[in-house]
């Protein structure tokens, strides 16, 4: 199996949980990664503070970029990343990936994802959508992003708001392509 070569990045948007239950399930599938990076938004720090009470996200080991450095190497299509996911994906996020807005690493790392015709999958958390919310998802999923909104499934019959946020990490982890064991629909 290839090994995969895969960008994270976390925005403020609430829902810390779903990047925190990520980042645990890549550490169990380091065994399908090449190279991994993450960017973390300054308000995606505080949320996942707020939220979690922890600073837990420096403890993984993993390799962090700043915001604004565009030297990261899934700035540049050149590096051969093969996925970008955004979890959890802001509203204001997304509108600036589908307005080609690379003011930033997270939305110049979705730029060159889709660019490159590479997976991009964001994690949206926001409820209800307006239009323009809406709108910009459409114009993302006509570049060829997927848009997976941060809702849980509940027929696994999660017991815990991690086993809640993990119904929609494992579809996360499915799109980018890994193999993972996880509930699927029929079993027992």
């Amino acid at each position: 199996m290839k090994k995969r070569k895969i960008a994270i990045a976390i925005t403020g948007a609430s829902g810390s949980i779903y990047a925190k239950v990520l980042f645990d399930k890549l550490t169990l599938l380091k065994d399908q990664i090449a190279d991994l990076g993450i960017v973390m938004s300054d308000n995606a720090k505080d949320v996942w503070h707020h939220e979690l009470g922890n600073s837990s996200f420096n403890g993984y080991g993993f390799k962090f970029f700043d915001k604004r450095d565009f030297t990261a190497p899934f700035a540049s299509g050149s590096a051969g990343f093969d996925t970008l996911i955004v979890c959890p994906c802001s509203m204001g996020t997304l509108g600036r990936i589908a307005g080609g807005i690379s003011d930033d690493l997270i939305s110049r790392a979705a730029d060159v994802v889709l660019k490159e015709r590479r997976k991009l999958i964001l994690v949206v958390r926001e409820s209800p959508y307006n239009l323009i919310h809406i709108t910009n998802m459409k114009t993302v999923t006509e570049a060829g992003g997927i848009i997976c909104p941060a809702t849980p499934s509940f027929y696994s019959l999660p017991q815990s708001i991690e086993e809640v946020a993990e119904t929609v990490v494992n579809r996360v982890i499915d799109l980018a392509g890994f193999n993972h064991d996880s509930y699927r629909w029929g079993d027992q």
